[in-house]
C-alpha cells in the first residue's frame, strides 16, 4: 500500500471494497494480504480489529514481515474483497486507547507520573505509570481532572510528519519502533497531548463520555492503574446495579447497609462452622471409642453424607485406640461414593494390595502411601464384593 491503510486514513470507515491481493497459511491458519484494509492489526497495546471479509469471519489480523495479514474462517480466493468492520469493538477501543491519551497526559502533566506500558483488556484496560503508589485522594483528584478535559470537548486528530519535521515537536513518546523508517504518525488531542501512535481514535474527548478509575496494584516498582472508558463505564454501572439490586433482595437490607449485613451473616457462618466442627470432631471420638471395641480385625462401617476429612478422622481415632486393628470406611456424598482403607501399626493388612482390590471391586479410582489407600467410586453398589476382597462378611 503507498498510501496509509484506511483504518489510519479514516478510523469512522466501517466498510471497504477492496481486493485480496494475496493468499496464504500460517501454521494451518489460512490468512489473505488486501490491497488497502479497514482492520487494524494488533499493535501498541491495542487488540486487533474483527469483522467479515466477503462474508468470512476475520479471526485475528496481524503485521507480518512488513505486510498486514488477515486470517480468516476458512480460505479466500484472490480477487474482490468486501470488508465489514464489527464496528462495536472498533468504537470501543477508539474509547479506550483515546482514554489512555488522556490519562498519560494528565498524569503526566499534573503529577508527574510518566506512563510505561498500556494495555487494552477485553473489559479493563491499564498503564502502568512510573511513582511507587498512588493515594486514593490523588486517584481522585486525577479522575476529576481528566473529566474536566473529557467537558472541554477537545479535538483529536492525527496526522504523519517526517523524520526532521518530527525532531521540531514536542512529542511526548516512549520512542519508536525499533527499525522504523519514514514518516512517523502523530495522534495529537489538542492543547493537551501529542504522541506517536498507530492507533484508532475518537474524533473529539466528547465521544469519551467518560472514564472511570477502577484501582491500581503495584508492579515492578511502580504503580499499575485500572481504567475503563466509555460503553464500559455504562456497562458496568449497569451490571453493579443489577448484583446491588440482587443483593438487596438476598439480604433484605438498602444499599448502605449491604456490607456491614453481609459482614454479620458472614461471622454467623463461621461461628456455626467451629461449632460444627467441634461437635464432629466429638462425634468422631464417641464413634472411635465404640468401633474400637468392636472384637473383629477388620472394623467396616458406612457413614452416610460424611466427607473424606470425617472419615480420615474417625479411621486415625480407630487405630489410636487399637493398633491392631484395619478400617474399612465408606461414604456417599452427592451420589459419589468415597471409601478410605487403613491399618494399624500392629495390622497384618498389605494396605496397597488389599487397597486395589477394593478399587477394583467398586470400580473406584485411589490410591495411596504407608498403611492408608482411599478414593472414589461412581456408586457403592460393589462393597459387599470390597468386604469380601478384604476377608469380611
Amino acid at each position: 500500500m503507498s498510501q496509509p491503510p484506511a483504518y489510519e486514513r479514516d478510523p469512522l470507515l466501517a466498510s471497504l471494497e477492496t481486493r485480496v491481493l494475496r493468499t496464504g497459511e500460517e501454521k494451518g491458519r489460512p490468512f489473505v494480504v488486501l490491497e488497502d484494509t479497514v482492520f487494524y492489526p494488533e499493535g501498541g497495546g491495542q487488540p486487533c480489529d474483527l469483522g467479515t471479509v466477503n462474508g468470512r469471519p476475520v479471526l485475528d489480523v496481524q503485521k507480518r514481515d512488513g505486510e498486514i495479514r488477515h486470517y480468516t474462517e476458512g480460505a479466500l480466493p484472490v480477487g474482490p474483497a468486501a470488508l465489514v468492520l464489527d464496528w462495536a469493538r472498533r468504537f470501543d477501543h477508539m474509547q479506550q486507547h483515546t482514554g489512555q491519551h488522556l490519562l498519560t497526559a494528565v498524569a503526566q502533566d499534573r503529577f508527574q507520573w510518566a506512563t510505561t506500558a498500556f494495555h487494552l483488556g477485553p473489559s479493563v484496560c491499564d498503564i502502568e505509570l512510573a511513582t511507587p503508589g498512588i493515594s486514593p485522594a490523588a486517584l481522585e483528584r486525577l479522575e476529576e481532572a481528566v473529566a474536566a478535559e473529557i467537558r472541554v470537548h477537545r479535538e483529536v486528530a492525527a496526522r504523519w510528519v517526517s523524520p526532521e519535521g518530527y525532531a521540531q515537536e514536542q512529542v511526548r513518546s516512549r520512542g519508536l519502533p525499533e527499525g522504523h523508517a519514514g514518516d512517523i504518525r502523530l495522534v495529537e488531542i489538542a492543547g493537551v497531548d501529542l504522541n506517536t501512535c498507530g492507533g484508532t481514535h475518537l474524533r473529539h474527548t466528547g465521544e469519551l463520555e467518560a472514564l472511570k478509575l477502577l484501582g491500581t496494584e503495584s508492579i515492578r516498582g511502580g504503580t499499575r492503574l485500572f481504567y475503563a472508558a466509555g460503553g464500559r463505564v455504562r456497562r458496568r454501572l449497569g451490571a453493579h446495579e443489577q448484583r446491588t439490586a440482587a443483593l438487596r433482595a438476598l439480604l433484605g437490607a438498602p444499599d448502605e447497609e449491604l456490607v456491614p449485613t453481609l459482614q454479620a451473616r458472614l461471622d454467623q457462618a463461621l461461628a456455626l462452622e467451629k461449632r460444627l466442627r467441634r461437635t464432629e470432631d466429638e462425634l468422631a471420638e464417641s464413634l472411635s471409642a465404640g468401633l474400637a471395641a468392636r472384637p473383629e480385625a477388620l472394623v467396616a462401617a458406612h457413614l452416610e453424607g460424611r466427607d473424606a476429612g470425617f472419615l480420615q478422622k474417625l479411621a486415625r481415632g480407630i487405630l489410636a485406640l487399637a493398633p491392631a486393628k484395619a478400617v474399612f470406611l465408606t461414604t456417599e456424598v452427592a451420589g459419589q461414593g468415597l471409601f478410605l482403607l487403613s491399618a494399624g501399626e500392629a495390622s497384618t493388612l498389605d494396605v496397597a494390595v488389599a487397597g486395589r482390590a477394593v478399587a477394583a471391586a467398586l470400580s473406584a479410582k485411589g490410591g495411596g502411601s504407608g498403611r492408608s489407600f482411599q478414593g472414589k467410586a461412581p456408586s457403592l453398589a460393589g462393597r459387599a464384593e470390597a468386604l469380601a476382597c478384604l476377608g469380611a462378611d
